[in-house]
């Protein structure tokens, strides 16, 4: 399998060239831009980066030793496939840890960045209508992100990213699934920012929270896992 010719490009300012490509790479995996299975070898890695490959040798480095990726003794890696389990483990992590993010935040917001985060929002919306699952995917991860930016919690943001980077390929892979699900049944994006406007970070968290349980139980019923045979589809359940 070959990986996806673009790696999207970040604002990471003057930062040296291997750290741009490491953070680069990092947010791909997290945006589900690499399908579960896809193999990172160091050559298509640099070409789609464009740099030498020492860098992109790096960077897969790094996510190898942080287990975003799985190494291979030729120097490719494998981008890792979640079995049913380890994605409800992460999936329960994230339904304490990423609510906790809202509730730190909440305090901090003001309307401006509130106002920025809304427009992520519509264009998060704007990508379902239009059917573009890149620019979908991107735009969840910039608004929920930058809610937990403003946390004020470092090492709570680094363990949220972490399991993003786990979550990431097997939500590209189910991206026209996602994108297919009514939109009030999908994310609560509008009502945790209505929640967050009048200050209640409590409200804003356990709607997180319901959304990320919501999402975690569909995605159960509806995706194959690695080591699982493939799920009846679901109009054929509904009949019996």
């Amino acid at each position: 399998m070959t990986i996806t010719p673009y790696i999207p490009d970040i604002d990471a300012g003057d930062l040296p060239l291997e750290e741009r490509a490491y953070l680069r790479l990092r947010q791909a995996l997290m945006e589900g831009v690499f399908s579960p299975g896809a193999k990172l070898s160091i050559r298509r890695v640099a070409e789609a980066l464009g740099t030498s490959p020492m860098p992109a040798r790096t960077a897969l480095r790094r996510l190898a030793t942080e287990q975003a990726v799985d190494a291979l003794p030729s120097g490719t890696v494998l981008v890792p496939r979640l079995t049913r389990a380890a994605f409800q483990e992460v999936s329960a992590i994230r339904a304490e840890l990423e609510p906790l993010a809202i509730r730190l935040a909440a305090t901090r917001l003001d309307a401006r960045t509130l106002d920025a985060l809304a427009t992520v929002v519509a264009e998060h919306d704007a990508a379902r209508a239009a059917g573009k699952p890149e620019v979908f995917l991107q735009k969840d991860r910039e608004f929920l992100f930058g809610l937990y930016r403003q946390a004020g919690a470092p090492m709570l943001f680094s363990m949220i990213e972490a399991l993003w980077l786990r979550r990431g390929p097997l939500f590209w892979d189910a991206r026209w699934i996602l994108m297919g699900r009514p939109p009030a049944a999908a994310h609560r994006h509008d009502q945790m920012l209505a929640a967050l406007r009048r200050g209640a970070g409590d409200v804003a968290a356990q709607e997180l929270k319901v959304e990320i349980e919501r999402m975690t139980a569909f995605l159960l019923e509806a995706l194959p896992f690695e080591g699982q045979a493939a799920a009846a589809p679901r109009q054929a359940r509904a009949r019996r």
